[in-house]
C-alpha cells in the first residue's frame, strides 16, 4: 500500500463528525452559527465572532478531512513566538492535497475565496483529483473559506450544484485572516504546502511515506494585508517539515534541496511586501515560494537523511512586528 491509497477512506464521513461537534460547542468556542437564506449552515469563526485558538485548531482538523492531528505546543525556536502549531496526519496525501489544500476557486461578482475541506473531494473541480484517483461521496459536506464576508446565495447554489448536495446539508466555515481562528488554521498548512510543493517539483507521490510539520503562530492583525503576510511568513521563515520517502538517495537529496522557501526567486522579503509589489495578484508570485523554511527528508530505503533551508528569525520578526 502506498501513500496515495486511500479510496476506502471517506474524508466527509470523518469531517461531518467534527463539524457536528463544532456546532454543538459553538458557544464555548466563541463561534456564531446561523442559517443562510439558502438553508446552508454558516459558521462565523472570526468576522463578528471572537473565535479563538481552539476554534482554529479544530477547524484546521476539519480542513484536513478528519485525517489530521493539529496540536498547539510551546517551542523555544523563536524567542518572541513560542506558541507553535504541529501537524501530522493519517493518509497525509489525501488529508493535505485531497482536503486541506485551498484549491477550489469560488467567486461571484465582488466575492472571491478559495475553498478548503472535504467538499472538494466530492465536487472534483480540480485536476489534482485525477492524479490522486480519489473521489468521495456524502449526503452532507463542509467547506472552509478564508473570508470576512458571508458567501452570496449564488455561490452557495454553485457549491450545491457541483457537489450534488442540497444547500440545507452544506456547512460553510468562515475564517478571516485577521482572526485568531484564521491565523491558526492557515499556519496549520505547514505540512500541506510542503506536499503541494513536492507535487509541483514532480516528486512521485507514491514514493512519499509520511511527514509532519511545525510553525510558529503569529499575532493576528486587523489589517488584511499584514495578517495574510504574517501567516505566510510563519511558514516561509519559521516553518519546519520532516518528510519520509522511499526512493533512491539522489532523488531524496534533490527533493530536500528543492523544498525550502529559500529555493524560490521571490524569497527574501516579507510576504506582504511581495504581494503589494505585484498589485495583490497571487499569480504573479513564484508558486515555488509557498513552502517551509527548513526541511529534513529521510529516505526509508537507505536510512539516510538530507537537510536543506534555514529559519530566518530576522525576517520573521520584521513581519510579525
Amino acid at each position: 500500500m502506498n501513500a496515495i491509497d486511500g479510496n476506502n477512506v471517506s474524508v466527509n464521513q470523518r469531517t461531518n463528525l467534527l463539524v457536528k461537534d463544532l456546532l454543538m460547542n459553538a458557544s464555548a468556542l466563541n463561534v456564531l452559527v446561523s442559517e443562510h437564506d439558502s438553508g446552508a449552515m454558516i459558521v462565523d469563526a472570526g468576522i463578528k465572532a471572537l473565535g479563538g485558538l481552539e476554534a482554529g485548531r479544530r477547524i484546521a482538523e476539519i480542513c484536513m478531512g478528519g485525517l489530521g492531528f493539529v496540536s498547539l505546543q510551546n517551542d523555544s525556536t523563536f524567542k518572541n513566538w513560542p506558541l507553535s502549531v504541529k501537524v501530522h496526519a493519517k493518509s497525509p496525501i489525501i488529508a493535505c492535497l485531497g482536503s486541506q489544500y485551498a484549491g477550489w476557486a469560488l467567486s461571484h461578482e465582488k466575492f472571491f475565496s478559495l475553498g478548503s475541506g472535504s467538499a472538494r473531494a466530492i465536487a472534483q473541480r480540480e485536476d489534482i483529483f485525477k492524479e490522486l484517483a480519489y473521489k468521495d461521496q456524502s449526503s452532507h459536506t463542509s467547506l472552509v473559506l478564508e473570508t470576512d464576508k458571508t458567501p452570496p446565495i449564488e455561490l452557495i447554489e454553485k457549491v450545491s450544484h457541483d457537489t450534488g448536495i442540497k444547500a440545507s446539508n452544506l456547512t460553510f466555515i468562515l475564517t478571516p485572516t485577521r482572526s485568531l481562528a484564521g491565523t491558526v488554521q492557515i499556519t496549520a498548512r505547514v505540512l500541506e504546502v510542503a506536499l503541494h510543493k513536492m507535487h509541483a517539483v514532480h516528486f512521485p507521490l507514491e514514493q512519499f511515506v509520511d511527514g509532519y510539520g511545525v510553525a510558529p503562530i503569529p499575532a493576528p492583525s486587523p489589517d488584511f494585508l499584514t495578517g495574510m503576510g504574517r501567516t505566510n511568513d510563519a511558514i516561509l521563515f519559521g516553518g519546519f517539515v520532516h518528510l519520509y520517502v522511499s526512493c533512491e538517495d539522489v532523488a531524496a537529496a534533490e527533493l530536500a534541496q528543492a523544498l525550502p522557501s529559500s529555493a524560490s526567486k521571490d524569497y527574501g522579503r516579507p510576504f506582504a511586501e511581495i504581494f503589494k509589489a505585484v498589485n495583490m495578484d497571487f499569480y504573479q508570485i513564484d508558486p515555488l515560494l509557498f513552502s517551509p523554511a527548513k526541511v529534513t527528508v529521510t529516505n526509508m530505503k537507505t536510512g539516510n537523511s538530507f537537510f536543506a533551508g534555514a529559519f530566518n528569525e530576522a525576517l520573521l520578526e520584521q513581519s510579525f512586528n
